[in-house]
């Protein structure tokens, strides 16, 4: 991708009007220069930089009636691998002069068949976004720092991909040689004040890997240190987070620590816990998808059920000498 804004990235094209250039090349060296019929190339230091704050904008002009020369100035935009434009603005920009810009842009675009433009705007530059708005574009997602917009142009049906469908989570399973498993009562949520003792949970963080979530949120709400031993089960949920589904894995986790130190901020209380106790809980019973995940973790305990871990080899993915090898989904 493309930062806007550097100079390196200007370029100048220069054609009859009505005439049509397949590919804007923002890096290359030379430029062509329309002359009695033929295209000549000219050295780039010809090329004009605009007096403008703007994105790094591609200067074209086209030839009128009169052997006048009419400037157009366009956004210069990146194109990906689906046949579209995706424009990353950076620099400040007067919004009116910004929609005249992307007008043009958008008219050039659609002449060369570009099927969608993405436009990323920094959540400095919230002034550009409703006029953006104004010309067709949708929000696809936001981040902290930015808000990210598309627009289909192609004639064919809309094919943009929708924004991240789930959220992932783990839930993790720690047991010590006392048959004794690791539980927490939290603060808040919809668990706070019920008195449920529950396994420690979380949600995977952007490029983390979910074993590596699994002992970072044990780690941050009890003080345990563990190591990663398989994922036991998963399931999946709907409408949870804001629309959104759900992806939960229940992780097992070997402690290699044992004195509890919780986190004050989210965590009511922790304790090393009789599996059977936790099992027995009412809310436990009561619940599918927990009572799903005791009997699960008990079978393990019991030696009859193979979850699956990194490294396993083909054979170990079919069948185990503890039996047979698979993954649950409660």
């Amino acid at each position: 991708m493309i930062t806007l804004g550097n100079k390196s990235s200007y370029t100048k094209r220069t054609f009859p009007k009505f005439s049509t250039i397949d590919k804007v090349f923002p890096t290359d060296l030379r430029q062509l220069e329309y002359v009695s019929g033929q295209y000549h190339s000219e050295s780039l230091s010809c090329v004009r930089y605009m007096s403008t704050s703007a994105s790094a904008l591609a200067i074209e002009k086209q030839v009128v009636p009169g052997n006048e020369v009419q400037q157009v100035e366009l956004l210069s935009g990146v194109e990906d691998n689906y046949e579209g434009i995706t424009l990353e603005m950076e620099k400040s920009m007067d919004s009116e002069a910004f929609i005249s810009l992307l007008r043009a842009s958008l008219s050039q675009w659609k002449q060369q068949g570009k099927r969608a433009v993405w436009i990323k705007l920094p959540i400095e530059l919230v002034n550009l976004v409703e006029p953006t708005v104004k010309e067709g574009f949708k929000y696809h997602h936001a981040e902290t720092d930015y808000l990210m917009l598309v627009k289909w142009l192609h004639e064919s049906a809309d094919t943009i991909p929708k924004n991240a469908s789930h959220r992932v989570g783990i839930s993790a399973f720690v047991m010590n040689e006392k048959r004794e498993v690791l539980v927490v009562q939290e603060k808040g949520g919809k668990f706070k004040g019920t008195g449920v003792w529950k396994f420690p949970t979380g949600v995977v963080d952007e490029g983390e890997d979910i074993s590596e979530a699994a002992m970072r949120e044990v780690k941050e709400e009890t003080g345990i240190d563990t190591e990663f031993v398989e994922i036991l089960a998963f399931r999946q949920s709907h409408q949870s987070f804001f629309t959104k589904s759900d992806l939960l894995f229940v992780c097992m986790l070997r402690p290699r620590s044992f004195d509890i130190q919780k986190q004050d901020r989210e965590i009511e209380a922790a304790q090393w816990m009789s599996f059977n106790d936790h099992a027995e809980q009412p809310f436990i019973q009561k619940h599918d998808s927990f009572r799903s995940v005791a009997q699960i973790c008990l079978t393990k305990l019991e030696k009859e059920y193979s979850g699956f871990s990194p490294g396993s080899d083909s054979e170990q993915s079919v069948s185990s000498t503890a039996g047979t090898r698979y993954v649950q989904c409660f």
